[in-house]
């Protein structure tokens, strides 16, 4: 088994599983937190916003920086550098008014606008971590197991970050709204030790002497030259601009639609990591069994009646099911595209195409955050409160049900 025989991979699966056990907290805490300053779901898709928006404006120098430095030192940095920052969300909370604040309080304004600061600088981090990681694969484990590490990374990180993580805050915040924050940050101390101790293969980097702009250009290139890999990204930014923006608005729906608590949302949550697992420990067995490209059909047809699911539903169990199929189908198509991606990408390029990569696939994530709020701030007044809140369900089945008519006709894995 990876897991026994691999001491490498043992760590760095080790520090997914701890690091992501705070991002599931955070998941949960950093939303529910703005609820509690504001009622508004512009606003509260503003914070979700700006934690995605990082995607948007670093992801493309990222690449390029992943490509020219020590890949584990900056997994570190970043993660001692989102622990300290966590722990200012902590003083910032510890200092704040009573909450949850009163309509309209004067205050409410300068708190979303630092929590959606903290946000964005958290998000910042993570784009350096995330694209380092992920990069840093294949000097971990062998190009055969890949699939099978990538599985069972994303399999824990769903566990931690899904199943366990949300949960666990909304228990926390029923003690004290600034405990999840305290637990997050100590996890990202935790990670940055654990990666700390890795040894990792070396891979040449790219020469500090060479222009920054041209060595983006060299992964630019590559992309443009790749079509599947460029016609994946494309479709993931499509997928994320929905799947996200529905996210943005699930806080205010599992509230006013469901009638949840903190701790029913972070249960209901759960069940999306329930699939999420089964779909990254299933994936590579159905990649080998029908084909990738059948899984990539497969996948995407199960976006299209999982979204309604959530959209019609009346009750959690409705809405955890629907999320359960909705994280099931991703974490299998994240299962063939980056083990995709991690094979054919030269080894001194993979920073830089994974980030351009990443760029469309996670920078359409705040526009569609804030998309989906605005939606259901403009047709609130018109529909009322719970049809404008079910409208990006529906909107995100038919994008779905759009890209899945493009993927029968137009890709094909053998290009």
């Amino acid at each position: 088994m990876l897991l026994v025989r691999n001491r490498n991979y043992r760590m760095f699966f080790s520090a997914a599983g701890v690091s992501n056990l705070g991002d599931g907290i955070s998941a949960l805490a950093f939303p529910w937190l703005a609820t509690l300053i504001t009622r508004d779901p512009f606003l509260v898709g503003l914070v979700a916003a700006a934690q995605r928006l990082p995607w948007l404006v670093f992801a493309l120098p990222a690449g390029v920086i992943t490509d020219r430095v020590n890949r584990q030192s900056l997994m570190v940095r970043a993660d001692l550098f989102r622990m300290v920052l966590t722990f200012g969300v902590v003083a910032m909370v510890l200092n704040a008014p009573p909450l949850p604040l009163a309509d309209h309080a004067t205050s409410a304004l300068p708190m979303i606008a630092g929590l959606a600061a903290a946000a964005f600088l958290l998000g910042t981090a993570e784009v350096f971590r995330d694209n380092a990681a992920q990069t840093a694969m294949p000097q971990v484990v062998d190009k055969s197991d890949l699939e099978a590490a990538n599985g069972q990374l994303w399999s824990i990180e769903q566990v931690m970050g899904q199943f366990i993580g949300p949960p666990l805050a909304g228990l926390l915040i029923a003690f004290a709204i600034p405990l999840p924050f305290m637990f997050d940050a100590a996890t990202f101390g935790i990670a940055a030790v654990l990666v700390w101790w890795l040894t990792m293969r070396d891979v040449p980097l790219a020469a500090q002497s060479n222009g920054f702009f041209a060595q983006f250009l060299e992964g630019a290139r590559w992309i443009k030259g790749h079509r599947v890999i460029l016609t994946f990204a494309i479709m993931l930014s499509c997928l994320n601009f929905v799947t996200f923006g529905m996210l943005a608005i699930l806080v205010l729906f599992s509230q006013d639609v469901l009638h949840l608590t903190a701790a029913g949302h972070g249960f209901l949550l759960s069940a999306g990591a329930v699939g999420a697992v089964i779909g990254s420990l299933t994936g590579p067995h159905f990649i080998k069994a029908i084909g990738a490209r059948n899984v990539i059909l497969s996948s995407l047809a199960v976006f299209v009646p999982a979204f309604l699911m959530v959209g019609f539903s009346t009750a959690p169990i409705m809405a955890g099911a629907g999320l359960m199929c909705l994280w099931g189908a991703g974490m299998i198509w994240n299962v063939v595209t980056v083990s995709l991606r991690q094979r054919v990408i030269p080894p001194e390029l993979l920073g830089r195409v994974n980030s351009i990569y990443r760029f469309f696939g996670w920078g359409s994530i705040p526009l569609g955050a804030l998309t989906m709020g605005a939606v259901v701030a403009y047709s609130e007044p018109s529909l009322g409160r719970e049809a404008a809140l079910r409208l990006p369900f529906f909107i995100a089945s038919a994008v779905s049900l759009a890209l899945l008519a493009y993927a029968v006709f137009k890709v094909r894995l053998d290009d």
